[in-house]
């Protein structure tokens, strides 16, 4: 399987229940080489998470960075804040195989995480996983194009 091209600009955020895990990946991947643009929170006290996710996401979809990571307590309300986004396609990772899957499969551009359902190292893996797995593309693209015609008519 081919590899995306590393290292990356990677941007991420959280909010409080996430920030911990965020700051073990943004030490991963400082380590491993990536630019990282840290959106917050600086601490762990309680902040609203759909503004780091657009954040994150507004970095992705300006192309200020190539992939964004999302961290909260499940990683659902960061999914949802991500995707209000135009041009952001945000999953929820649950483990390794699926992660390359959204990658793979759907082009997702950003990763987000449950801090209280992952255990760190996995999510390190995973964050491994998001980086590395290329698009797929072929039949793929098709569905990736739909997706993004569903964005801009869907609401008619």
């Amino acid at each position: 399987m081919l590899k995306s091209k590393l290292p990356m600009r990677i941007s991420i955020g959280a909010d409080h229940a996430g920030f911990l895990l965020k700051e073990t990946l943004r030490r991963k991947l400082v380590a491993d080489g990536h630019s990282v643009t840290d959106r917050g929170p600086d601490s762990d006290l309680s902040c609203d998470y759909p503004v780091f996710a657009a954040a994150v996401a507004r970095d992705v979809a300006r192309g200020a960075s190539d992939r964004g990571v999302l961290v909260c307590g499940s990683g659902v309300g960061m999914q949802i804040a991500a995707n209000k986004i135009a041009g952001i396609r945000a999953g929820l990772g649950t483990s390794e195989e699926q992660v390359r899957m959204m990658r793979g499969h759907n082009d997702v551009n950003v990763l987000t995480l449950g801090a209280r359902t992952v255990d760190p190292p996995a999510a390190a893996r995973m964050v491994t996983a998001f980086l590395e797995a290329p698009f797929e593309q072929g039949r793929h693209s098709r569905r990736v194009a739909q997706i993004a015609e569903l964005e801009r008519n869907g609401a008619e």
